[in-house]
């Protein structure tokens, strides 16, 4: 029973905590009230595209709703050598989940300002790029009824799954993306490419590795830390570099 109430106390205090302070933080500010209502476009933080430029870039915005108290959006950009525009891929919640251009590659969502949140240019890119696109086309959860808000397969579950599936992309998506951790391959237990990766069906798990650090999940919120990005992760909040 002692065990049962230090359990509690500890998610409480690590994840729940936390969460209920940024929706309160989230709750004042000021957001459309509908889909219709809101800013859908671009950003301008990406560079205009150049012919010569290759790159390739993880970005995310905050959601829309009370679900953008704990949640944000992913998805890929990708800049062909030769091509003067972005290919952009999401998975959303209606229709055909898996969309290319559906929107401008560095569009707002939901009003959201998006952030790079790691890009990858020239010679290494180019190398990436064919490995992404074969692992896009092949991404399991893209037919209409796939999709599922949480624990996933969602917008996240769709870009970390590709993360995972090209290693060589050394990044997963923002802590503050739930359905990042549910496994779409299947497999609660992997260990691959030196990440350790446990997880109850996307409801709770950990990782270890390059890639993630130190990381505890629970109900699709993250907390841990990153030594080498000198990153800590607070549910909700997000990735907080110190």
């Amino acid at each position: 029973m002692r065990f049962l109430r230090r359990v509690m106390l500890f998610l409480i205090l690590v994840f729940i905590a936390p969460a209920l302070l940024h929706l309160g933080f989230w709750m004042l500010k000021d957001r459309p009230r509908s889909w219709s209502e809101a800013n859908w476009s671009s950003a301008g933080i990406l560079p205009a595209p150049r012919p010569q430029d290759v790159a390739v870039y993880v970005m995310a915005a905050r959601t829309g709703g009370l679900k953008g108290a704990f949640s944000t959006h992913s998805w890929l950009v990708i800049k062909k050598s030769g091509a003067t525009f972005y290919d952009r891929y999401d998975v959303v919640g209606w229709g055909r989940p898996l969309r290319k251009n559906s929107y401008d590659a560095d569009a707002r969502w939901y009003s959201n300002e998006p952030i790079i949140h790691h890009v990858v240019r020239g010679e290494a890119a180019a190398a990436l790029i064919p490995k992404i696109e074969a692992a896009i086309a092949n991404y399991t959860w893209r037919n209409r009824g796939d999709y599922t808000l949480w624990p996933g397969p969602n917008s996240n579950s769709f870009v970390a799954t590709i993360a995972r599936q090209v290693p060589e992309l050394k990044t997963t998506t923002p802590s503050t993306a739930v359905g990042r951790d549910f496994p779409s391959d299947g497999r609660w237990f992997a260990m691959d490419n030196g990440e350790l990766t446990l997880t109850l069906g996307g409801y709770a798990g950990l990782s270890v590795g390059q890639r993630s650090g130190f990381e505890l999940q629970f109900l699709g919120l993250v907390a841990g830390i990153d030594p080498a990005r000198r990153t800590l992760k607070i549910p909700a909040f997000g990735d907080i570099i110190f």
